[in-house]
Order: structure tokens, then C-alpha cells, then sequence
């Protein structure tokens, strides 16, 4: 096992200066055995409703299990040993629950220490197939509900390592990828390779994200062949039939009369710049035999899309079935040659070709922000989505199949909470494809809303909107006091649904709920509380505002048994994500309920709740555009430190918060945040940053949602980043990031550099460098001593500060 390393600089008056190879240290029992409760399972209804479906994981993997062998290429992190995706999050046991008896049964022919993974029902609802990996394979199972046995169906071993692993054709047959060799005929690395590994460019403008894991030499575009070459089959009740040769399948899904498929290949030249799923790409319409029918489109790599998230190369793009006919494509190409700001009235037009797919394509519409996605209905149905990620705004629009027309339902910014009618609900059609739900002979449709925000923190909808008039009429919403959701609509006619309701004292649990007869709920589950030592703990939803008179809010945890007259204002935790927002009243709404369960997951700073510490999670720090032509991070350090002074300024009135003893922290993002406030603030008395990025300069294509270049904005990309104001890092910061961090943008250089140059700058900091973990952690050795870390730093620099 791999030491884990702690580099620390210590300033004291005589300037001393450490390393600090610690082994691996536990944090407070009752710290401990939050993070290691056993989470409550997912659940899953068959069709008829009469079984429910149990998924049950364990808690988090070794750091010996995460240190297993690993290929990264093309921005894919790969298990050498059985062609599969590493450090998956497995199913490790599955339980059937009869809802007329309430008896839970236990399913027999599970595999000997099961690590499953991608579910999926076959049409009917009756069985659902599984993957398990084993040390050198994956397999295919199904489960049958009706008898609760698992039984392996395949011969050859499953190939999971890229996009699609399999797809039913009926009830009783799957299509799925099949590894095409063993895997250890993978190829052996040359000690000497035959000549250096170059790249190139003649002129043309390739600006891409900064991208993990990618190919760098030819033996990674060898061992990125190898591993991602598959053979799709046909498995019909165990009786196996390859389809068309070995490929590099990204994706393949059946058209809805399930007499073709939509198959995407992967091409060389395999890009070095970009990940698999920007090489160039052959998009094809085949039979189930795997012969070509019709080649839609030769799709060159991403490397030449345009900076500028509403930006899009020039080229057709998002392939996919109409639902609501037996066999046609639909596809999207720009009007504008893929640049926004080119001045036209259209910007994209979606086109459409039926089988037999020798015909010419048919334009369906045209669409004047950037298209989206489109959901499909019935003949008189479907809705359109476009928007620009840049202005955060999107727009709806019903389209009329037979008059091929669109008739705008609504647009809103992305960031109006309030103003999200939900999401339709959808039912099955004659294909088996999943529409749009209508009610009330088609002129409403059924919409849910899982979150519900309002003035009165989260409260869950069920609506129906109106075409004609473009209302939604909300038919349910939660009561005040809980958080409840409809999690299915099992009889849209007869408005019976499946809710998941929680309070601030009740573990939450699935209920079926009947909004016609109004008898009372039914509880079908009664998961108990992972989590006693929080019993008694406060949590309240706290309001106040910034000094330009944004309203804020957070959520307040105080400890058990305390009391503010006796026990007096205590040191506190504050934790927060910065959010970008071009509308200040959008940036005021409130977001989340004081109502919900609390529940901690290894990131989450409730954890000091149970050591003395008033924490403030969710604290809102909204980055607000001024002006309209003002972007929001024009004035980004104003405006956290704004942000900050209000939240602290709220605990001191309060009486529970010590405004001299606060810490701030975050991940990724947050952390970011976390370095600019103690570069620019002596509002706090530590600090606590995972997994960030601080020099802007290195994400110079944009960040988050800033998509000028740093070329176009030298300036801010200097002001905004900590690194550059490192000297001005005095109060002590504790830096935490995963050794093999995935996520673009937060390279574990990240945090080494923002070390050594706060360290060289007299600073008082703290490095922890986590060995195997990615941008999430999962390591449990890896989260005890993460945990134990940020409460040494707490104990020492906040609650015991001098």
C-alpha cells in the first residue's frame, strides 16, 4: 500500500519548515461511523407494480482496491484485467419485495461476491439484466423477478469500457458488446520505443478544454484499441449470435420498430488533444445483422470545435430515434457555421429520414438559440428545447408534427428556479418508447417538478400544463413541514403515484399515494436512521442579505443540546460553491429545504456538527452580473467577499456563530473559493480547499462559466486566481487533492504549485496528497484520514486559536 504523503510548512517565529509522512490517522469515532454507515438501498417497481426491486451497496472500497491495476488513455480510466471502467461504484446485493404481502425475498443465484453494475429492465418490466465483474472478466446476468433467481447467460465475456454495454430487443434477448480478446493478449509496452512522441499543428485553430488522461505516445493508441475493440451479439435466451465484425462502438441503440440500429465507430486517427469521445466518429443506420444500410455521417475530431460554450463545430450533431415513429433519424446542423455570434435569424435546423433511408433528408424545423434536444409525443406533440449556455436561458417550444411547426410554450433563464414548470412525465408507447404524458384528451400535459422551489424553500410539484392557455395548474405539491416527491406516476388517469417523502426527524421512504380517492398514503418501505448520532442536532434555513441587497440564505446545523444564552456564540464551519448568475433576483431565490432528513456523504462538513462547531452549509455565493454588459465574474472577489461578510455577520447576530472563529472551505470550485478569500479577506481563521484549481492561466479556454479565453481577458484570469496572490495567503490553509485527479481542470499540479508558492512565501499551509483518488474520493483509509485531517485543522486553528 501506498504511503499516504502530508507535506507541511509550518511558519512559527523561528520559520520552521517540515515534512510530515504521517500513516494513515482516524478521525473522532462519531465522525468515523457516519462516514461508514451503511447507505439505504435504491428502489425499482416492475410494471405492474406488484414487486419492488431492492439495490443495496456498501460503503466505500479500500485504498487496496482503488490501487488495483489501471490503463488511463483517452480519457478513460480502465481496468486492465477485465475490460472494464476502474473505481466503479458496485450493486452489491439485490433483494425483491412483494407490495401485496410487504415480504422481502431474497434472490437466489447472485453471484459469490457480487460487484454489479448497469441495470436495466426488459420492456415488459419482468426481469432486469446486470453486469458483474469479477478480477479477469464481466458477465451478463438477469434477474427474473417472478422467481427471484439470477442466472449468467453469456459466453463470451462482457466488454463495459466505453458507452453503450447493452440494449434489450424483446423480453427475452439483449444486444450487448463482447470483449474481443483476452486480456492479457494486451499489448507490451517497448522499453525502447521506436522514436520520440510528436505532435503538430499547421495553422488551424484546435483550443480545447484541458483534458485528463489523454493518449500520448502510439503504444497508448495501441492499448486504447485494444481494450475498446468489441464484437456486438445477440444473446437469445443464452444462445449467442455475433452481429457484424469488431469495432470501436461508442454507442448503439435500436431504432423503435427494433428492425435497425444506430451505430456509432470510433476512426483513427485517434486524437491526442482531445478525449475517445471527440475522435473522429462514423455515425451509421445497420440491420440486426450488422450489415450498413445507410452511412449518416463521417464525423471528424473535436478538435477544431470553436472556443465559446454556444460555440459548436460545423458539423451534423445529436443523432438520435424519433420515439414516436417506427423508424426515423433525426439530426441537427448550424446555420451560422457553428459561431454564435454570427448574425442570422436560425441558427440550427433539425432534419429527419425514415426508413428504408434512401430518400432526402426532410428539414422539421429551424431554431433560434442553439438546439437542444427534443422530447417526442404523438403525431400532435413534441417539445423542442434550445438555449444559450452563455445568457443561461432557455426556451420550449411545442412542435406540431403534421403542420411542421413551433409554437414557443415558454423561456426562462436556467438559474429562475421558481419559474421551473418540471419535467414532463412520460408513459410508454406501442414501440415500447418512452413519451410524452398527456392528460385531459391530450390538451394537457402531466409535468413533475422534483425540487419545487419557492419563497418557502423546496416544495415538489405535480402539475398540468395547458397548451392552449400556456399555464401550469399545479395538481400536488408537497406539504410545508416535509420534502416529499413524486418519484413515478404508476396510473397517470387514475393520478396514482409513487412519492419519497423525508422530514427533519423521518428517514425517507417510498409511499404510493392516491391524489383521486385520497386514501391515505401506503407506505411500502421503512428504512430506519443510518445515522443516530445526529438525533437532536438543529437545522434551520437561515435568510439574510449581502450589502447590495442580495438576499441570501444557508443552512444552519447546531449541535445537540445547545444553547445560545448558556453555551454562547461557537466557532464555526462554513461551506460553499460559488454559482454564476446574470439576474440578481435569480441569484436571491431560495434553494433547498430545512425540512429534508439530514444525511452526510464524505464530503459534507456536517460532519463537525458533532465536535462544538455551528456549520453553515450551502452557503449561497452568488457571482452576479451588474450591469447587461457586464459578465459575472467581472467583479468576482467583491462579490465573495460580499457573500462571506453577510453569512458571518448573520451568525454573530444570531448569537450562535464566534465571527472571529470562522473557517470556510470547498471542493473543487469551492475550493477555488476558499484560496481567493484568504488571499483577499481577514475575515476567517483557517481554511480548508480540496481538490481546486488556483492559476487560471492554466484553464486558459475557459472555466466553469467563463468562456473568454485568456488571451481575451488576460486580467481576469491574473485577478481571479489565488496563485497570484499567494503571498497575501497568511492565514493557515490546509490543501487536500487526490494523486490522480480526473476532472479537467483540477490537475493535482494545482495544488502543489498554489503549496510551494505559499510555503515560499511564509505561509502557514498543510498539503495532503491522497493516493488512487480521483476529483471524488473513495478511498475509506483515504476519507478517515481526510476527515481527521480537517478536524486537527479545525481543533488547532479555529475553536483553539489563540
Amino acid at each position: 500500500m501506498r504511503k499516504l504523503l502530508v507535506v507541511a510548512c509550518l511558519c512559527s517565529s523561528l520559520g520552521a519548515f517540515s515534512q510530515d509522512a504521517v500513516s494513515y490517522q482516524t478521525p473522532p469515532k462519531v465522525i468515523a461511523d457516519l462516514l461508514l454507515a451503511k447507505p439505504t438501498p435504491s428502489v425499482s417497481l416492475d410494471a405492474d407494480r406488484q414487486w419492488m426491486l431492492l439495490s443495496e451497496r456498501n460503503t466505500y472500497p479500500t485504498v487496496e482496491e482503488l490501487g488495483q491495476p489501471e490503463i488511463r488513455v483517452a480519457g478513460l480510466r480502465l481496468n486492465p484485467n477485465n475490460n472494464s471502467p476502474s473505481r466503479q461504484a458496485y450493486i452489491n446485493n439485490f433483494t425483491v419485495k412483494n407490495l401485496k404481502t410487504n415480504q422481502e425475498i431474497k434472490v437466489t443465484g447472485l453471484p459469490a461476491n457480487m460487484l454489479a453494475g448497469n441495470t436495466s429492465w426488459n420492456p415488459s418490466k419482468k426481469k432486469i439484466a446486470f453486469t458483474n465483474s469479477t478480477g479477469s472478466r464481466v458477465d451478463l446476468y438477469v434477474l427474473d423477478i417472478a422467481t427471484q433467481k439470477a442466472t449468467k447467460i453469456n459466453k463470451q465475456a462482457v466488454n463495459t469500457t466505453l458507452g453503450t454495454i447493452m440494449i434489450w430487443l424483446d423480453d427475452n434477448t439483449i444486444i450487448y458488446k463482447a470483449a474481443t480478446q483476452p486480456a492479457t493478449n494486451a499489448p507490451k509496452k517497448p522499453i525502447t520505443p521506436k522514436g520520440p512522441a510528436i505532435q503538430q499543428n499547421l495553422g488551424k485553430a484546435a483550443p480545447s478544454a484541458t483534458f485528463q488522461d489523454l493518449i500520448k505516445t502510439p503504444y497508448d493508441e495501441q492499448l486504447f484499441e485494444f481494450y475498446t475493440t468489441s464484437q456486438l451479439v445477440q444473446n437469445k435466451n443464452g444462445v449467442e449470435t455475433n452481429i457484424g465484425t469488431p469495432a470501436i462502438y461508442s454507442s448503439f441503440n435500436l431504432s423503435p420498430d427494433k428492425k435497425y440500429m444506430m451505430v456509432r465507430t470510433i476512426n483513427k486517427p485517434f486524437s491526442y488533444l482531445v478525449t475517445a469521445f471527440g475522435f473522429p466518429t462514423t455515425v451509421s443506420i445497420t440491420d440486426l445483422k450488422g450489415k450498413t444500410v445507410k452511412v449518416l455521417a463521417k464525423l471528424p475530431s473535436s478538435e477544431g470545435r470553436p472556443s465559446g460554450y454556444d460555440n459548436t463545430q460545423n458539423v451534423p450533431r445529436s443523432f438520435d430515434w424519433r420515439d414516436d415513429e417506427a423508424a426515423t433519424i433525426t439530426w441537427c446542423m448550424p446555420l451560422d457555421s457553428g459561431l454564435i455570434k454570427k448574425n442570422v435569424e436560425y441558427h440550427d435546423a433539425v432534419y429527419a429520414l425514415s426508413a428504408p433511408f434512401t430518400g432526402q433528408e426532410k428539414e422539421l424545423f429551424k431554431t433560434k438559440m442553439r438546439y437542444q434536444n427534443t422530447t417526442w409525443g404523438d403525431a400532435a406533440l413534441a417539445l423542442v428545447y434550445e438555449g444559450s449556455q452563455s445568457k443561461q436561458t432557455t426556451k420550449v417550444s411545442r412542435y406540431n408534427t403534421t403542420a411542421n411547426s413551433l409554437e414557443l410554450l415558454y423561456e426562462r433563464n436556467q438559474t429562475d428556479a421558481y419559474g421551473n414548470p418540471g419535467t414532463p412525465v412520460s408513459t410508454k408507447n406501442k414501440f415500447d418508447r418512452s413519451v410524452i404524458q398527456t392528460t385531459d384528451n391530450g390538451t394537457k400535459i402531466l409535468m413533475n417538478n422534483v425540487t419545487g422551489s419557492s419563497p418557502k424553500g423546496d416544495l415538489p410539484f405535480l402539475a398540468k400544463f395547458d397548451l392552449a392557455t400556456k399555464k401550469n395548474d399545479v395538481i400536488w405539491r408537497c406539504q410545508e413541514g416535509v420534502f416529499e416527491y413524486v418519484s413515478d406516476v404508476i396510473d397517470a388517469d387514475k393520478l396514482v403515484l409513487l412519492t419519497r417523502r423525508e422530514s427533519k426527524t423521518d428517514v425517507p421512504n417510498y409511499y404510493i399515494k392516491n391524489l383521486v380517492l385520497r386514501i391515505a398514503d401506503r407506505p411500502i418501505t421503512q428504512f430506519t436512521n443510518p445515522y443516530p448520532a445526529l438525533e437532536g442536532i438543529s437545522k434551520e434555513k437561515v435568510k439574510y442579505k449581502r450589502a447590495d441587497g442580495v438576499d441570501l440564505t444557508g443552512d444552519l446545523y447546531l449541535p445537540k443540546g445547545y444553547n445560545k444564552e448558556k453555551d454562547g456564540p461557537l466557532p464555526v464551519v462554513m461551506w460553499a460553491y460559488p454559482r454564476e448568475f446574470n439576474s440578481a433576483a435569480d441569484a436571491a431565490q431560495v434553494r433547498g429545504s430545512e425540512n429534508k432528513f439530514t444525511t452526510v456523504s464524505w464530503a459534507s462538513p456536517i460532519f463537525y456538527v458533532t465536535q462544538g462547531y455551528a456549520v453553515l452549509d450551502n452557503t449561497e455565493m452568488p457571482i452576479v452580473a451588474t450591469s447587461a454588459d457586464k459578465k459575472p465574474n467581472d467583479n468576482f472577489i467583491d462579490q465573495l467577499k460580499m457573500n462571506a461578510e453577510a453569512a458571518i455577520n448573520k451568525l454573530s447576530e444570531m448569537g450562535v456563530g464566534n465571527k472571529n472563529r470562522v473557517a470556510v472551505g470547498g471542493h473543487s470550485y469551492g475550493a477555488f473559493m476558499t484560496a481567493n478569500l484568504l488571499a483577499h479577506t481577514n475575515l476567517f481563521k483557517a481554511g480548508i480547499a480540496r481538490s481546486g484549481a488556483y492559476n487560471r492561466t492554466l484553464t486558459p479556454f475557459g472555466f466553469q462559466n467563463e468562456d473568454r479565453t485568456y488571451w481575451q481577458a488576460p486580467d481576469l484570469y491574473h485577478d481571479m486566481s489565488p496563485f497570484s496572490y499567494a503571498d497575501k495567503i497568511k492565514t493557515p490553509l490546509l490543501l487536500i487533492h487526490g494523486d490522480t485527479d480526473d476532472n479537467p481542470g483540477t490537475f493535482p499540479i494545482q495544488s502543489e504549485r498554489l503549496f510551494n508558492a505559499i510555503k515560499g512565501n511564509g505561509g502557514t499551509v498543510r498539503f495532503v496528497f491522497l493516493p488512487y483518488e480521483a476529483h471524488s474520493y473513495r478511498g475509506k483509509e483515504n476519507l478517515l484520514h481526510m476527515l481527521w485531517e480537517q478536524n486537527q485543522w479545525l481543533e488547532k486553528y479555529v475553536k483553539n486559536a489563540k
